[in-house]
């Protein structure tokens, strides 16, 4: 164990499945500790111990009062709504408290008021936590520099049918890093859904199709189909430990930085 003080952690959305997952990675690491737990008003877990379901006790009750779960904490990890954690960031910025945000969904506003709260605190915000998919982003950078023309470009992504946002904010995230790669706006050529009769396909854009269903973690696969060939780079979670180790990961790069915006690319030197 670290002779240094642990890191004091709060988590967001703590009774959900992905709020469960960061308590429970949290509380198995020698340099961390669970410093709050929030949820929202009238969730039935409120009051109850945050690792009560792992069969032990960690002493921090679940709560719907910001300042309270906040109050003890450097790092808030947030996994929840878009204006939930916009709020959540307000009091982050308040009382001091770092963020590592990995919800998905915002708008370009509600991304410029992240960004003006990082003028104050240190936030890192990644559409996806997983140094593998990271380590995807970097790839497909490279694959659409060199299949700059002739190949046409989609992105297929799948998830739970639980997941209110299509589609997922990595496959945005992969369609910028592969629009940028190539000198385009996504905003400009991206198709996000086909239907009737709708003539060929324009060369010039990146299209994209959602499926939803299941348990299905996250899938990913940007495919570059040319004359010929078809190129696939393709990522599949089977798990959401991924997502709660890169927020660790991103919570302990924070530990030493007091303002800024930052990416999982800063988080893990790529």
């Amino acid at each position: 164990m670290s002779s240094a003080a642990p890191l004091r952690i709060a988590i967001a959305g703590a009774s959900g499945r992905m709020g469960r997952m960061l308590i429970e990675a949290v509380a198995a690491a020698d340099d961390c500790v669970l410093a709050g737990a929030l949820d929202r008003p009238g969730t039935p877990a409120l009051g109850h111990d945050a690792t009560a379901w792992l069969g032990r006790s960690s002493g921090v009750a679940i709560t719907d009062d910001l300042r309270a779960g906040l109050a003890n904490a450097q790092v808030l990890i947030d996994f929840t709504r878009p204006d939930g954690t916009l709020a959540h960031l307000a009091a982050c910025r308040e009382l001091g408290v770092k963020a590592v945000i990995g919800t998905t969904g915002f708008s370009d506003g509600q991304k410029a008021a992240i960004a003006e709260h990082a003028r104050h605190v240190a936030i890192m915000m990644s559409p996806n936590m997983s140094v593998g998919v990271n380590v995807a982003f970097k790839l497909l950078d490279l694959a659409a520099r060199a299949l700059n023309e002739g190949y046409d470009i989609e992105i297929l992504e799948a998830h739970h049918r639980h997941k209110v946002d299509a589609p997922s904010g990595t496959a945005l995230a992969m369609g910028e890093v592969v629009a940028k790669a190539l000198g385009r706006n996504l905003k400009d050529c991206a198709v996000y859904g086909r239907e009737g009769v709708t003539g060929e396909r324009d060369p010039s854009t990146i299209g994209f199709a959602t499926m939803r269903g299941g348990d299905i973690v996250g899938d990913h696969t940007v495919l570059f189909a040319g004359t010929g060939e078809r190129i696939e780079i393709t990522h599949k979670s089977s798990s959401r430990v991924t997502y709660a180790q890169g927020s660790l990961r991103a919570a302990r790069f924070l530990a030493s930085r007091s303002s800024g915006l930052f990416s999982m690319n800063d988080v893990l030197g790529l």
